[in-house]
């Protein structure tokens, strides 16, 4: 069982505790991959804040749910103190997914929380994600041991490359060019071409 500590863990049950109702919420980031994966390291349980990702099925529900959003902001006063907050929750659109990604969701079992249900992005989905910011040495870490972990392919992430979804601006379009080599450096260095 998972220790208590890491705190990913300790953001997550805070919100828990302030809500009154069933939430799924969809982990990104460093949070997903400190609770998503078995013997993740250490260092990923240090992140100070927890992002989501809003399902676009999910967005009309959840931006008329005033009691999530109240809870999410009692959450963080009561995190405030220790620097842990939940932040970032993007509509799906607005972060790198393939058109598919939510037929591949992954439940998060670790916190045990009574009305939060808890989902990753397959590995394909966070790969993706972690290009956001181009080459970014922390993300090409993440997508290092994402690599390592999940067993994913360069064949598989090619079909993802030319699927993915992405907000159309600019810088983000560049940043995934810039991040484009790296990533491909990193699963050919692994040894996962696949066929």
């Amino acid at each position: 069982m998972r220790a208590s500590q890491d705190n990913p863990t300790e953001v997550l049950l805070a919100l828990d505790r302030e809500l009154d109702h069933e939430v799924s919420l969809v982990l990104y980031g460093r949070a997903a991959l400190c609770l998503g994966f078995a013997d993740a390291p250490a260092e990923f349980g240090t992140t100070q804040d927890v992002d989501g990702i809003i399902r676009l099925s999910q967005l009309p529900v959840l931006m008329e749910d005033s009691g999530f959003w109240e809870a999410q902001e009692r959450a963080n006063r009561i995190l405030e103190p220790r620097g842990l907050y939940i932040t970032h929750l993007f509509s799906e659109d607005q972060v790198f997914l393939r058109p598919q990604w939510e037929e591949h969701l992954v439940p998060v079992l670790q916190p045990e929380t009574r009305w939060l249900r808890l989902f990753r992005p397959h590995a394909v989905d966070l790969i993706l994600t972690k290009m956001m910011r181009g080459n970014d040495p922390q993300d090409m870490e993440d997508v290092a041991f994402l690599v390592t972990k999940s067993g994913v392919t360069l064949a598989e992430m090619e079909v993802a490359f030319q699927e993915v979804r992405m907000p159309d601006l600019h810088e983000l379009r560049d940043a995934f060019e810039r991040a484009l080599p790296r990533v491909r450096e990193i699963l050919d260095r692994n040894g996962l071409i696949g066929s």
